[in-house]
C-alpha cells in the first residue's frame, strides 16, 4: 500500500525512520574523473534550507545554496524552475489536443510521483485522465541527458543528474522503468533538503 510519499518518515515520533540516504553515491560520483556531475534544485529548496542552518523560515538562501554545490564539487548547478516552465508549456500543449480532438477531460497534472503512483494502484480507471507530461524533474533529467549532454560533448552514460526535492517521492520517480534509456536513468539520483543539508555539514 505504499506510495513513497514520505509521510511516515515526517510522522515517526522517534525519529526511527528515514529517507533512503544516497549522499554517498553523490559524492562518489563528484569524486569520480569520469563523471561530469549536475544537480537541479526545486523552487522550494532555496526557501527551506536556510532551516537547518538555523535561519529563519523562509529565509531565501538560493545564493548560498548554490556556493555550497559549487564548492561540494558539482559541475554544473540548474534550477527546476526552468523545466517546470517546459512541463506547462506540454501540459497546455496536450489540453489544448484533447479539448480540440476529443480527447480524455478533464486532464489531471502528474507533477507528483506520490499522487500518480497512488493513483494507479487505487484508481486505476482514471489513468487516461493523467497528463502523459514528465514531471519538471524528469523532464529536466531527459533534456540534461539527451539535449544539453549532446551540445556539452558530454557522453549520456558519463552525465549524472542529481536532483535535490522537498518530496521523497522523487526517490521512487527517478527509479520507474519508462524514465531510463537503455538502463541509464534521465535522474541518477535524488537528495532530499534534510540530505544536502548534512552533505553541507
Amino acid at each position: 500500500s505504499c506510495i513513497s510519499c514520505g509521510q511516515c518518515i515526517v510522522n515517526c515520533p522517534t525519529g526511527a525512520i528515514v529517507e533512503k540516504d544516497d549522499t554517498d553515491k553523490v559524492l562518489a560520483a563528484i569524486n569520480d574523473p569520469e563523471k561530469f556531475v549536475i544537480v537541479q534544485t526545486a523552487p522550494s529548496i532555496r526557501a527551506t534550507l536556510g532551516e537547518a542552518f538555523g535561519m529563519s523560515i523562509g529565509t531565501n538562501v538560493e545564493g548560498k545554496m548554490v556556493a555550497a554545490l559549487r564548492r561540494l564539487g558539482f559541475d554544473k548547478v540548474f534550477d527546476t524552475n526552468f523545466a517546470a516552465d517546459l512541463t506547462i508549456m506540454e501540459e497546455a500543449n496536450e489540453l489544448l489536443d484533447r479539448v480540440q480532438n476529443g480527447g480524455t477531460l478533464p486532464m489531471i497534472t502528474s507533477c507528483s510521483p506520490g499522487w500518480i503512483k497512488y493513483c494507479e494502484h487505487y484508481y486505476p480507471e482514471q489513468i487516461p485522465h493523467l497528463s502523459s507530461c514528465k514531471s519538471p524533474q524528469q523532464m529536466f533529467g531527459a533534456i540534461a541527458k539527451n539535449y544539453w549532454a549532446e551540445k556539452m560533448g558530454i557522453k549520456r552514460e558519463d552525465l549524472v543528474v542529481v536532483s535535490i526535492m522537498p518530496c521523497l517521492a522523487k526517490k521512487y520517480e527517478c527509479k520507474r522503468e519508462e524514465f531510463s534509456m537503455n538502463g541509464n536513468p534521465d535522474v541518477d539520483y535524488v537528495l532530499s533538503t534534510r540530505e544536502l543539508a548534512r552533505l553541507i555539514k
